[in-house]
């Protein structure tokens, strides 16, 4: 594949991010820079910082903005703690239990993050799990919801995965021999992770706090939920600006506050990395300081004795908080109780299913949602495909360079391309409502296929196409009779991958709908905001069963472990 070839290749790729990513962001830019606040105010090509002066003279914006940054800080700290142990039992399972053990890491993450919000509830409020368990030992029943805690708990359960996934990448490769030749010189459990598992980690847990702290302090679904509202987080304060009270300019430049702390936070978090890392550039370590020798003695005795069981009660506590709140939400779906908050299991019916199989509404968004993906993942396959063959085989100048560029939809915050979106279809109102939230799905979706299908294209055996080539076959019949049942299991991945993501979607698609077009995560998001009622766990069930059956169908192609190392 020559230049002119692999460059055309990934050119609809790069069209797509131009029209659906960099349009809305270059669009935020734009208004954040406004004079005025006003709805019908003509757009200002010289730019203003009355927006921003607004946002750092108000005390109100500016506490909301920092205990955000905190709250993201709090999060990602979290998921290091926890993501450790169980990223460091994945690596250590028999391979025929591998697939198991990311199942437990995969069917949460894939799941609708509303879906994971209402586990939260049903665990924290005051007629939960925790309330009972209170009730039942006679002690008061704790005000957990609708607090910081109940927040950082429902943002640290939704995003620990990420962490887990980021760490056990660089676990899995590390080299074994270290370990066990540690051990062989006397060095206990917490010694062998202090001085050998965590320096080596360290590039691993870089990217899992980047990632864990961006999508926390950006936000707002499990805030508002979780939160009940009492709990503000500049997510919400960009949705409030500009949904409910039409000031595009200043939740733009929320936004793009927000962004700006994101970027420095990387910069903050890859510079101490650096530091704590010197032998990766080749640099000497610098000088630390050490403990007298009879307190290390006695720490490091401590920290071995410990070990184990603050090990076991972390992994415990790890694979509880993701698994436990989905369980909650199927148990009260079945339970005859019209609150869904409550705890106790008063009987058990069927009737909440046959309400939501029986609700027009819910067949309406459901069968809307279906038909987004579907489209979704057929584009996302189109321009994803051409792009792998070209970062793989291309042989054009910048193909590393372009390949980062494409994935940077992942590291910016959906909620700037959602309110950016939002405005380019009041800008151009022939535009269907539909094609802009297809539009962004694709953006959301198409970088996860591109990696997937990039590792598919990666392995394929090129002798097979040369051989094929060699025997006379055309180009198109070498793709359709060699490549493709090659790619066939890896594209049918990326393809149920892709469907996931996008029927799960909520973050973004809450600024696009409308009362005519509305997608059924939105309408789960909307429901549980305003009514608990018990459909809303029948529902979210229903959710959680299409996850674990279509993670079941890619375990069948492809073990769920390696379809993570793709």
């Amino acid at each position: 594949m020559g230049r002119t070839g692999g460059g055309l290749l990934a050119l609809p790729f790069g069209i797509w991010l131009l029209a659906a990513f960099a349009a809305p962001m270059g669009a935020v830019a734009l208004l954040s820079v406004q004079e005025s606040s006003e709805m019908f105010a003509p757009l200002s090509l010289v730019p203003s910082g009355a927006q921003y002066a607004e946002l750092f003279g108000d005390p109100f914006f500016m506490r909301v903005f920092v205990n955000t940054l905190l709250l993201g800080a709090a999060v990602a700290a979290c998921c290091a703690v926890l993501g450790y142990p169980l990223a460091l039992w994945l690596t250590r399972l028999p391979p025929r239990w591998k697939p198991i053990g990311f199942a437990i890491v995969l069917v949460p993450l894939l799941t609708n993050v509303v879906v994971r919000s209402l586990g939260i509830i049903l665990l924290l409020a005051p007629r939960g799990v925790l309330g009972a368990i209170a009730d039942a030992v006679g002690l008061p029943r704790p005000e957990l919801l609708f607090t910081w805690f109940a927040v950082g708990l429902a943002l640290t359960q939704v995003f620990l995965p990420f962490m887990v996934l980021a760490l056990y990448d660089v676990l899995e490769g590390q080299e074994k021999r270290l370990e066990e030749a540690a051990a062989g010189l006397g060095a206990g459990p917490a010694t062998r992770f202090w001085r050998v598992t965590l320096p080596l980690s360290l590039p691993g847990l870089r990217a899992g706090l980047i990632i864990t702290f961006l999508l926390a302090s950006e936000s707002y679904v499990s805030a508002a939920l979780v939160g009940g509202r009492k709990v503000l987080v500049s997510g919400m304060l960009v949705v409030k600006e500009g949904v409910e009270v039409l000031n595009y300019p200043l939740a733009a430049a929320l936004a793009m506050l927000m962004l700006a702390a994101g970027v420095l936070a990387t910069f903050l978090i890859g510079r101490v990395v650096a530091l704590l890392t010197p032998w990766i550039a080749g640099r000497a370590p610098r000088v630390t300081l050490r403990l007298p020798p009879a307190p290390r003695r006695a720490l490091v005795a401590v920290a071995e004795a410990l070990a184990p069981v603050v090990s076991s009660l972390l992994l415990t506590l790890a694979v509880l908080l993701l698994v436990f709140p989905l369980l909650l939400v199927a148990v009260a779906s079945v339970n005859d109780s019209p609150q869904a908050t409550v705890a106790q299991f008063l009987g058990f019916t069927w009737r909440w299913y046959a309400m939501v199989l029986q609700n027009e509404r819910y067949l309406s968004d459901a069968w809307t949602s279906l038909q987004l993906a579907l489209a979704c993942v057929a584009v996302s396959l189109a321009i994803s495909l051409p792009a792998a063959f070209a970062l793989v085989r291309g042989a054009f100048r910048g193909r590393e360079a372009l390949g980062a560029l494409y994935m940077l939809p992942l590291a910016l915050p959906g909620i700037a391309i959602g309110l950016g979106m939002l405005r380019l279809l009041q800008w151009f109102v022939a535009l269907p409502p539909f094609l802009g939230i297809l539009a962004v799905h694709v953006v959301l979706v198409a970088p996860f296929m591109l990696a997937l299908l990039r590792a598919s294209v990666a392995q394929l055996d090129r002798s097979l196409e040369e051989a094929a080539g060699g025997l006379g076959a055309q180009p198109v019949r070498v793709f359709r009779r060699v490549i493709l049942p090659q790619l066939g299991p890896g594209i049918a991945v990326a393809c149920v991958i892709g469907f996931l993501i996008s029927f799960g979607e909520v973050t973004v698609t809450a600024f696009l709908t409308t009362a005519r077009l509305q997608t059924l995560p939105v309408r789960i998001y909307a429901e549980a905001s305003f009514s608990l009622e018990n459909t809303v766990n029948a529902i979210s069930t229903i959710l959680i069963l299409l996850t674990v059956a279509l993670l079941l169908l890619v375990n069948r192609l492809m073990p769920l472990d390696r379809v993570w190392r793709r």
